[in-house]
């Protein structure tokens, strides 16, 4: 008799089993949303991972051929050959691939670093099949860590303007590229990311930058404009004939 009084209150009550069922609900519920955030912020953290990558080849990089990065570089300078013959003339967007090209060692020959996972882009099998179709980052040509705030880099998802493009900006879907001369002075030509990649949600824009001194930036389009655009004078690297009255600076992008 004695168990069956102890069995009896050991068991859960209707109202008890209903009432852990919920808490266990309420629990569930709270946990969505950072799991849900944590989602949508892996790519972003994966890309952010990929530019360090990029910083620090350009630097291993650099040491090795005269402390100039491939753009500033030309094959009588160096020992791997420069990218500046390339420079040269305008409208070099489609040979932007050729900078990474020249960066394969030091990249750890591993092509899907180019690649952001947010990008519709797919990463290249190897460096000998790379081509602007597997690159996800445009290049600043006169970047480099004597120049600390120069753009080095950045998501291929930036465009002129202060509204948000609802493509890839500068970055043509033919996959020829773009040679682009962007005024420091933010308010007479504004620039702004593309809703692609990480802007997810947010209309106004948000992307990643690196900078020349190899350090990775996430910014919206407002804090691109406002502190970094201004500051991001580099050591010029322009064809004859065209170079700026205006401050800016010189961005290739895939």
């Amino acid at each position: 008799m004695e168990r069956k009084r102890n069995q009896k209150t050991a068991a859960f009550t209707l109202l008890e089993l209903i009432i852990v069922l919920i808490v266990i609900a309420i629990l569930a519920s709270m946990m969505i949303p950072p799991l849900s955030r944590s989602h949508h912020g892996g790519p972003r953290i994966s890309c952010v991972n990929n530019l360090k990558q990029i910083g620090i080849a350009y630097r291993v990089w650099a040491n090795d051929n005269g402390d100039k990065n491939p753009a500033l570089a030309t094959s009588a300078n160096t020992t791997a050959g420069g990218w500046n013959e390339f420079l040269t003339n305008q409208n070099q967007g489609a040979s932007c691939w050729t900078n990474y090209f020249l960066m394969q060692n030091e990249l750890g020959q591993s092509p899907k670093v180019l690649v952001c996972p947010a990008d519709e882009r797919m990463p290249a099998l190897d460096f000998t099949n790379l081509h602007n179709t597997n690159i996800s980052y445009f290049i600043g040509v006169g970047s480099g860590d004597a120049f600390p705030q120069s753009i080095l880099g950045g998501d291929r998802n930036l465009g002129r303007g202060l509204t948000s493009d609802p493509n890839y900006g500068f970055s043509p879907a033919n996959n020829l590229g773009n040679d682009v001369a962007i005024q420091t002075n933010s308010v007479s030509d504004p620039v702004s990311w593309s809703l692609k990649m990480h802007s997810g949600a947010n209309s106004a824009g948000a992307g990643n930058i690196l900078l020349g001194d190899a350090s990775v930036q996430q910014v919206s389009s407002a804090r691109f404009r406002t502190d970094y655009q201004p500051f991001a004078l580099d050591a010029g690297n322009w064809p004859s004939n065209h170079v700026p009255t205006i401050p800016s600076i010189r961005l290739i992008f895939p």
